[in-house]
């Protein structure tokens, strides 16, 4: 069976898989959910239908594949104003090897700010404050196999922390790319956050505890140490297809649907369209969350500039706009350098 058809077959089934539903729910009950929030602006205003177009730095997190293919060198950094005054932030840079070899790191963060630590006896506060902010880090590597075939992978520390406690964890994700030749058709397959499971620990489970408070003479003194539970991280297999349906010297119409498999929630799918004039000018708009119950997640709207610097070095600029449910909008700018 060639690697065409074996890629056709797994395509048309993650197609058909969100269209069955589920009917148990699995939300909450996974860790380090801030992995699962999109990355890039352009990749976002594309609904999130990014795997299988994978053609810039933030392939590091879509596919990591992709960042074989694109032959060029970039640095790409996008801020998000996300839910409930947090900021999102994610920066990536790779390095193209050779025309068959890149390499890449990136690192992701979600802060959460601070605010000041009340008790009952201080509900004005204590003087203190606390803060919470989750990261990433990832080191990731990938390979043209052949003229149609990519194959990537990344490592990652992730880290989630409130205040005196923080759970660490290792993640992997594998990604795979393949050019079937046909107006540029590309179908993308990826697993994300394969790894450890995390589990707070920090000062403040420490406690001192009465094993037996209603007998006389025992010891209320002893030292113990609250457990806390294991969580899994939030493991994602993505399928997805992209295609030039036009594209010549000045207008390039760009599609994409990809098809989305999490183990924490019902599986979804999600499109996109992108309209690029003159290699300079592109508009964008997606849709996400289809087929899911109740979607947070749904339109996506966006655009971006490029600017040649110079013969080899490139500016990209790009802002998409989301719309998310009861929690109204979120807004987010990305800036990328090729050379």
């Amino acid at each position: 069976m060639t690697v065409k058809r074996i890629f056709s077959m797994v395509f048309i089934l993650s197609i058909m898989v969100p269209m069955i539903g589920n009917t148990q729910s699995k939300v909450g009950t996974s860790a380090a959910q801030f992995l699962g929030i999109s990355v890039g602006a352009r990749a976002t205003a594309l609904g999130g239908a990014f795997g299988a177009v994978a053609e810039d730095a933030t392939a590091l997190y879509w596919n990591p594949a992709g960042i074989a293919r694109t032959g060029l060198s970039e640095a790409y950094i996008s801020h998000t104003e996300w839910l409930v005054e947090t900021d999102f932030n994610w920066a990536g840079l790779v390095i193209a090897l050779d025309r068959n070899n890149a390499v890449g790191i990136h690192f992701t963060q979600l802060n959460y700010g601070e605010d000041i630590v009340t008790t009952i006896e201080d509900p004005m506060g204590t003087g203190d404050r606390w803060s919470a902010m989750d990261i990433a880090a990832g080191l990731t590597y990938a390979r043209n196999l052949t003229d149609f075939f990519s194959i990537g992978g990344s490592v990652k520390y992730i880290n989630q922390r409130i205040w005196n406690e923080s759970a660490s964890a290792i993640g992997f994700d594998v990604g795979l790319l393949f050019i079937t030749g046909f107006n540029d058709m590309k179908l993308g397959v990826s697993i994300s956050n394969f790894g450890t499971e995390m589990k707070m620990d920090g000062k403040d489970l420490s406690i001192i505890h009465d094993p037996d408070p209603d007998s006389f003479g025992s010891n209320d003194k002893i030292p113990a140490r609250l457990e806390t539970d294991s969580f899994v991280l939030p493991l994602l297999f993505r399928v997805g297809l992209s295609m030039d349906i036009i594209r010549s010297d000045q207008n390039r119409l760009l599609t994409s649907v990809e098809a989305s498999y999490p183990n924490d929630e019902d599986p979804y799918m999600s499109t996109g369209l992108e309209y690029t004039w003159n290699d300079f000018l592109s508009i964008r708009g997606g849709y996400r969350s289809l087929f899911m119950p109740d979607p947070v997640e749904t339109w996506t709207f966006g655009g971006g500039i490029k600017i040649n610097l110079s013969a080899t070095v490139a500016a990209r600029i790009d802002y998409v706009y989301q719309e998310f449910g009861v929690f109204s909008n979120v807004q987010s700018f990305a800036i990328g350098l090729n050379f």
